[in-house]
C-alpha cells in the first residue's frame, strides 16, 4: 500500500521551499498586499492539487521541476478563490487552515485585493513559464475556463450562493453535483489535465485522465460535507457545522450521511478503474483517490 500522505507532506515540504521565492516584498505601502498573498498561501495546506499535477506528469516521467510552475499558479488560483470564500459576503469564516482566515489577520480590504493578486499572478507565473508556447496557451486557457464564470469555479460558487437562497433547481441532488463539479471539481480536474497536458497525454489517455479526475473532484466534496457533520476544528482547520446553520445545500443534505459515504466509495472506485491501463506507474494516483475521501483534515 502507497503511503501517500508520507508522499504528500514530502512534496508539499519541497513545493513550500520553492513557492515562496514569488512573494518578494516591495518597498512601499503596497507591500502589504503582497504579505497577505504571502500569508495565505504559506499558511499550511496539503497542496493536493499541486500535487495531482506533479503525479499525472510523472506518469510520462515528467519532474518535479517540470511540473512547478504550473502547480505554483494552481496554488495561486486556489488560494484566492479561499480568501474569497472566506469573506463576511461569502461564507464568513474566521479559521482557515488552522489559523485566521486571510480578512481575519490583516482586513476586509486587503484581503480582497490578495485574493485579486493571487488570481492575476497565476496568469503571469504559466505566462512565464519554461514550456512550449502551445503547452503554455493550453494550460493558460484551461485554467481561465475552470476558474471562470461559464461552467467553472466561479459559476460554481453563483449556483452555491443561489441554492441558499432557494433559487436551486427543484432537483436539488442534480444541482449539488452540477454545482460541486464546477465549484470544487473543476480545478482538482484541471490538476490533472495540465498533469497530462506537460506529460504530452495521447487523447485516449487524457479521456481516462479525465474520468479519474471528475470522479475525485465529486468524492473530494462529498467528504467534505462529510466532515462538516463528523469532524472536529483541530482536524479540520476551519469551523465546522456551518453547512446545517446556513442552510446549505450538500451531498449530505441530500442523501443523508449513510448513503452520502456509499457515494464517496463508489466514486473513487470508478476513479480508480478509470487508472486500470497506466497500470503499476498509477499506484500513488490511485491511493490518493482514497485518500480523499479518508482524509482528516
Amino acid at each position: 500500500m502507497t503511503d501517500i500522505q508520507s508522499l504528500l507532506l514530502s512534496y508539499s515540504e519541497e513545493f513550500n521551499q520553492k513557492v515562496g521565492a514569488f512573494f518578494v516584498l516591495p518597498q512601499g505601502a503596497e507591500k502589504r498586499v503582497m504579505q497577505a498573498m504571502a500569508y495565505s498561501v504559506l499558511n499550511g495546506g496539503k497542496r493536493l492539487r499541486p500535487f495531482l499535477i506533479h503525479e499525472t506528469a510523472k506518469l510520462y516521467g515528467q519532474s518535479f521541476q517540470n511540473t512547478f510552475s504550473a502547480a505554483a499558479a494552481l496554488e495561486m488560483l486556489h488560494t484566492y478563490s479561499l480568501i474569497h470564500d472566506d469573506l463576511p459576503a461569502m461564507d464568513n469564516d474566521d479559521l482557515r487552515r488552522g489559523k485566521p482566515t486571510c480578512h481575519k489577520q490583516f482586513d476586509e480590504p486587503t484581503a480582497i485585493l490578495a485574493g485579486d493578486g493571487l488570481l492575476t499572478l497565476a496568469f503571469e507565473v504559466l505566462a512565464k513559464a519554461n514550456y512550449a508556447e502551445s503547452v503554455k496557451i493550453e494550460l493558460i486557457k484551461l485554467l481561465a475556463q475552470g476558474a471562470g464564470a461559464f461552467d467553472g469555479m466561479v459559476a460554481g460558487q453563483m449556483l452555491d450562493l443561489a441554492a441558499e437562497k432557494g433559487q436551486g433547481s427543484a432537483q436539488p441532488a442534480e444541482l449539488i453535483r452540477h454545482i460541486e463539479e464546477m465549484k470544487t471539481g473543476r480545478l482538482l480536474r484541471y490538476a490533472v489535465q495540465a498533469g497530462a497536458i506537460i506529460g504530452g497525454a495521447s487523447e485516449k489517455e487524457r479521456e481516462m485522465l479525465d474520468v479519474y479526475a471528475k470522479n475525485i473532484g465529486i468524492a473530494f466534496q462529498v467528504a467534505d460535507d462529510i466532515l462538516d457533520v463528523e469532524g472536529s476544528v483541530a482536524e479540520m482547520g476551519k469551523t465546522l457545522h456551518k453547512d446545517e446553520t446556513q442552510n446549505k445545500l450538500t451531498f449530505v443534505s441530500c442523501y443523508g450521511l449513510k448513503e452520502a459515504k456509499n457515494m464517496a466509495q463508489n466514486l473513487v472506485h470508478t476513479a480508480q478503474n478509470a487508472l486500470k491501463d497506466f497500470g503499476p506507474k498509477a499506484d500513488v494516483l490511485s491511493a490518493l483517490a482514497d485518500f480523499v475521501i479518508h482524509r482528516r483534515s
